[in-house]
């Protein structure tokens, strides 16, 4: 299985400090986890805890400088064994290599032309590390034990890492020493950079992440010294916070959702070689096949010899891509801000409102978002800003009458207006809103702009600049967009151009043939809070509509279900 793990635990040497008592270290790991602990600060005081809590890590982190587990030798260098040991057990490594790909770092590389839609990856379940290989290792005693690993299967995969890194014959080394060294997750950005995300929507996901891994970080680490089923753990000499951050950015840059061996439900795993694929736009062209028990990646396009290949990550946004994954998809057919718009409960016409919303599958109040793309709304916040600009009786019209129930399925088709005014009133909102939100940024687009042409800039300002400039340029362009459209439909009006009349022979062309829901229902916002970026695992069946999903079933007619990259 190749050269043995050249593993080392540096507990003094070369910029190390004085060694600290276990009693002064073990203060200031319970001072962490009550500061992390504590109820959550008022609104406006989250970057003040931040603060206070990333001195803490600071001097946790100066105290345990060189006591790290480290692999002698660079990456690049364990990537042959890597491939060695795919090959022994199983995996398809016969059209492509691992390969430097500048600024996208490593990456696939075609070693001959593979056509779209060609089977050119498969992985066996035997090299995934996932909770279920995690129970069943020297962290078993544990897990059975602890309900954070229990309800936390990203946790666990963490420590599942850790353990197997501090273990010479695991059978994992030949992919654990071919992972990054460090990340550009923001966990790893220093305060000044950070400062960068504030007034961003990604700000305060960041604040929590960095919150919740510190607090993380503190429960284990009391757990690993102190209690029994801990005992044969190869952590107790080395689990720094710098361990803890590798392993977390590690998992939440490459965990996925696989079926569990008899397809009973799902686990959480890392799956070695798939993982070295970059991302691009796309479709999801990847899935487990439970019949040959094996990740499975068929080609997103016809790919060249010495062409990088590609993979789908999916529908995220860079603030997601920037916090998850740590970088910045430059063009992201997919980008977005959200944006919350509710009904308020004392307006008079609350009650008609919400009834109407209710009707057409959306709440009152949610969260939507401002889209890259023309036009910046989808069909269900266009639907949401037409019943919320609602006059008492044009609420009235979709509310009672023979064709009432009808009409909701027009509220998110752009070609039925409720009225001139309606339009008018939306839109006027729409673009007050996105500059009012603009105006929250404390620097220009230009500003921006301008930083981004520093020479100096670290990479992680820039990052975090990027990722700020983008969020402006959506809202820009929705300022735009508002302003466009409602001088149209003021030109409507002023002209006396008469409304489109719905008829009923156009409900065909409306209606979910399946489920008589309303055309809005079709696609939900991706945004929603409670359901951004979870796993659409689903079994691929021969009659799946959308064209990712028709790829996946071509590849093999099997119990194949979808994969794509969860998040933290």
């Amino acid at each position: 299985m190749g050269k043995k793990s050249r593993v080392k635990t540096q507990k003094s040497g070369t910029g190390a400090t004085a060694a600290v008592s276990p009693k002064e270290m073990m203060n200031l790991i319970s001072e962490l986890l009550q500061k992390c602990s504590s109820t959550a600060p008022s609104p406006g005081k989250e970057w003040e805890e931040y603060i206070q809590i990333r001195a803490l890590v600071e001097k946790i982190r100066k105290k345990q400088k060189g006591m790290s587990v480290s692999f002698e030798g660079t990456r690049e260098e364990f990537f042959s064994e890597l491939m060695a040991w795919a090959t022994e057990c199983g995996a398809s490594c016969d059209c492509f290599e691992i390969s430097n790909f500048a600024d996208e770092g490593y990456g696939l590389k075609a070693i001959r032309d593979i056509k779209a839609e060609e089977l050119f990856l498969w992985v066996p379940r035997k090299m995934l590390m996932t909770v279920e290989s995690a129970k069943n290792s020297v962290l078993g005693p544990l897990y059975s034990q602890d309900r954070i690993l229990q309800a936390m299967g990203n946790v666990t995969l963490a420590i599942h890492l850790l353990c197997e890194r501090a273990n010479p014959s695991s059978p994992w080394l030949p992919y654990i020493k071919t992972l990054p060294a460090d990340y550009d997750t923001p966990l790893y950005f220093e305060e000044d950079e950070v400062r960068h995300l504030l007034a961003t929507q990604a700000i305060q996901d960041v604040l929590s992440q960095y919150k919740n891994t510190a607090r993380q970080y503190a429960y284990f680490y009391k757990v690993i010294h102190t209690h029994p089923n801990a005992s044969k753990l190869p952590l107790k000499d080395a689990f720094t916070f710098d361990d803890y951050r590798w392993a977390v950015s590690s998992v939440m840059t490459r965990q996925n959702q696989i079926p569990t061996a008899d397809g009973s439900r799902v686990t959480l795993a890392l799956i070695p070689l798939w993982d070295m694929c970059n991302h691009t736009n796309g479709l999801i062209t990847t899935g487990y096949n439970l019949e040959d028990d094996r990740c499975e990646c068929v080609a997103l396009k016809d790919y060249k010899e010495a062409e990088q290949i590609y993979i789908f990550y999916g529908t995220r946004s860079n603030a997601e891509f920037v916090i998850h994954n740590g970088f910045f998809f430059e063009d992201n057919a997919h980008d977005r801000v959200k944006i919350k718009l509710g009904v308020s409960k004392s307006e008079r016409l609350y009650a008609m409102k919400a009834e109407v919303l209710a009707r057409a599958g959306i709440p009152a109040s949610s969260i939507f978002a401002l889209h890259c793309s023309e036009p910046p709304i989808s069909a269900q916040l266009l639907a949401f800003l037409r019943v919320f600009c609602m006059t008492e009786e044009e609420l009235r019209d979709y509310l009672v009458g023979d064709h009432a129930i009808n009409k909701i399925f027009t509220l998110g088709n752009t070609e039925f207006p409720v009225s001139w005014e309606n339009e008018i009133k939306l839109w006027t909102f729409l673009e007050t809103r996105a500059a009012l939100l603009l105006k929250t940024y404390k620097t220009t687009s230009e500003e921006d702009r301008s930083m981004l042409e520093k020479p100096d800039l670290s990479l992680h300002s820039r990052i975090a600049i990027k990722l700020r400039l983008a969020e402006k340029e959506i809202l820009e362009r929705a300022v735009s967009c508002g302003r466009a459209k409602r001088l149209h439909f003021q030109k409507q009006l002023d002209e006396g151009i008469p409304l489109p009349l719905y008829e009923e022979s156009d409900i065909a062309l409306l209606e979910n043939a399946d489920a008589k829901l309303p055309i809005i229902l079709r696609k939900l916002e991706e945004e929603d809070e409670h359901v951004q970026e979870e796993m659409s695992l689903a079994q691929i069946k021969p009659d799946a509509a959308d064209e990712g999903l028709l790829r996946l079933h071509r590849m093999k007619e099997k119990n194949i279900y979808i994969l794509k990259t969860l998040t933290w």
